[in-house]
């Protein structure tokens, strides 16, 4: 690409950034003067890409909104995010109601990768997993720790990683799970032989270490939330409830509780609903929600909510008639 042209495609590039750029600012970036940025700008006109002129103190130039959108600037790590959403928004079905707008997006940005960039991308979705919850975009990790991690867990390499208030923790990753609003990373750490779930965006620097390991051979997804299920907190409730699974996971997901069928035990039609929970004034509204036949084994306390909701609405409901 001739210097020029290279030029006037960088110059794209900046004005997308938004905001008005002042001429001085941008033959400062390009390395000329502000009559020759005067004359990319016409070259960008010429493209009909709808570039506007801002007099006055703060003045300069700026990209307005034009009838077609003009052809985009991305930098390595802006294109592997935006077609890391893509795929990974198909993958957790978040992206489903573009039909094949995003699929064709995709296939557009795949196109023009880089080789090398390439290899990061597929390394990224084959260490990444879902365990069915809708993803919160804008929870999304670091995009270097998330690209370091992904290659360490494709290539079975050791990491370093400064997490919360230590440093040089090494573990031995080997997935990437997306749950809900949080992306974790699911790894074996060698001092103790335990496996541990950490949080992407707690992480606050990585580094690769020297060295492979082999991955154990569990379902991340479900130990992850499995391990949410059964993490030590303040109360441990028991219940039972009449209904199918599905019916009890609309509001019980795998991530809070785990499931029972009572069968066995002479209750066909009934489960019970292990939860550890840090506080109990959320229960007896999901209860609620339900809607269905339920019992409480434990703890005392969750009854004696149920009875003060279940008063509350009966007093509110006489007093509306």
């Amino acid at each position: 690409m001739n210097r020029p042209v290279g030029r006037v495609l960088t110059l794209l590039e900046l004005l997308q950034s938004g905001g008005v750029r002042p001429a001085a600012e941008l033959a400062d970036r390009l390395g000329v003067d502000t009559r020759t940025v005067r004359r990319y700008v016409d070259h960008l006109l010429n493209l009909d890409i709808p570039v506007e002129s801002v007099r006055g103190r703060y003045g300069g130039y700026r990209l307005a909104r034009g009838f077609r959108l003009p052809p985009l600037m991305l930098g390595d790590d802006e294109a592997l995010a935006v077609l890391l959403g893509l795929l990974s928004g198909r993958r957790s079905g978040l992206t489903a109601t573009l039909g094949p707008a995003g699929e064709t997006a995709a296939a557009k940005i795949r196109r023009v990768l880089p080789a090398r960039l390439a290899d990061r991308l597929d390394s990224v979705l084959e260490s990444i997993a879902f365990t069915g919850e809708e993803p919160d975009q804008s929870a999304a990790p670091d995009a270097t720790v998330l690209l370091t991690i992904s290659d360490a867990v494709t290539n079975r390499r050791p990491i370093a990683i400064a997490y919360g208030d230590r440093t040089d923790r090494t573990v031995h990753p080997y997935a990437i799970v997306s749950h809900g609003k949080r992306w974790y990373v699911r790894a074996l750490d060698p001092v103790i032989g335990e496996e541990r779930t950490f949080r992407l965006d707690r992480i606050h620097a990585v580094r690769t270490m020297p060295g492979t390991f082999d991955p154990p051979g569990d379902d991340p997804v479900r130990s992850l939330v499995t391990g949410f299920a059964t993490a030590e907190y303040r109360h441990q409730v028991a219940l039972r409830i009449q209904g199918t699974a599905e019916q009890i996971r609309t509001r019980f997901p795998a991530s809070v509780a785990t499931l029972q069928p009572l069968a066995d035990e002479g209750r066909p039609g009934w489960h019970r609903l292990a939860i550890r929970a840090e506080r109990l004034d959320w229960l007896p509204a999901t209860l609620a929600a339900l809607d269905l036949p339920f019992e409480i084994e434990r703890p005392a306390e969750l009854r004696d909510l149920v009875l003060a909701l279940a008063e509350r609405l009966a007093s509110r409901a006489r007093g509306g008639a």
